[in-house]
């Protein structure tokens, strides 16, 4: 009976404990995405510059489940900016089915490419930290390459859905270019800020915070 209610109560501890990081890092999130430190007006879609940091410590120190959960409220926030409050960007439509571009009817699959890539930063970076840091010493490998190719996957999904998508569109924004040069450019131009980004918030932060976390625990 003493064992039920010990592992019972060190149960509702963790829960307790998730509940209230995962809590923390979803108004960060909310803070970001609602304010001009998510994103820089850099190229026709803007470049993501904070936005998807939360959900790459999220992953790092609660899991890919946590990380995939968060970058869902990430898709989520990304969603509602891109509806309500469009920065004055002409690829408003890739992000909300609620906007159009002249001519062109609006379309929901662009619901997939708003949550999808989000998504699968959280999953991609968690897997990946989790599988290199089973040997404590590559840690902070596990965190860089975590964080780089979370973000990468957000960049490759979200443009690639861009290319299948609405290919034909984008080629408006450049006459006598192809759809892949004129995503491309975008890619070369975006995509790395947020690997840079991504693998240097994922080291900087979140394994410290999760070292001390450890600790705490011990």
């Amino acid at each position: 009976m003493a064992n039920t209610l010990t592992n019972a109560t060190t149960f509702n501890r963790k829960k307790t404990l998730f509940i209230a990081q995962f809590g923390i890092l979803l108004a960060l999130e909310a803070v970001i995405c609602f304010t001009p430190l998510g994103s820089l007006p850099l190229g026709a879609m803007g470049a993501t510059t904070l936005s998807h940091v939360p959900v790459i410590l999220t992953a790092i120190l609660l899991g890919p489940k946590a990380g995939a959960l968060m970058g869902f409220f990430f898709g989520l926030f990304s969603f509602m900016v891109w509806t309500f409050m469009p920065p004055p960007s002409p690829l408003v439509f890739v992000f909300t089915p609620f906007h159009s571009f002249p001519d062109t009817m609006s379309s929901y699959w662009s619901l997939l490419i708003v949550f999808v890539p989000r998504i699968l930063i959280g999953l991609v970076a968690g897997l990946v930290f989790a599988g290199i840091s089973k040997r404590r010493e590559l840690d902070s490998l596990g965190a860089i390459l975590g964080g780089v190719l979370g973000a990468l996957t957000n960049t490759v999904f979200v443009l690639g859905g861009v290319w299948v998508f609405f290919g034909d569109t984008i080629l408006r924004f450049g006459p006598g270019e192809t759809a892949l040069a004129v995503i491309g450019g975008i890619a070369a131009s975006n995509g790395l800020i947020e690997a840079i980004v991504g693998g240097f918030f994922a080291a900087a932060v979140a394994l410290p915070v999760r070292n001390i976390l450890a600790k705490m625990r011990a």
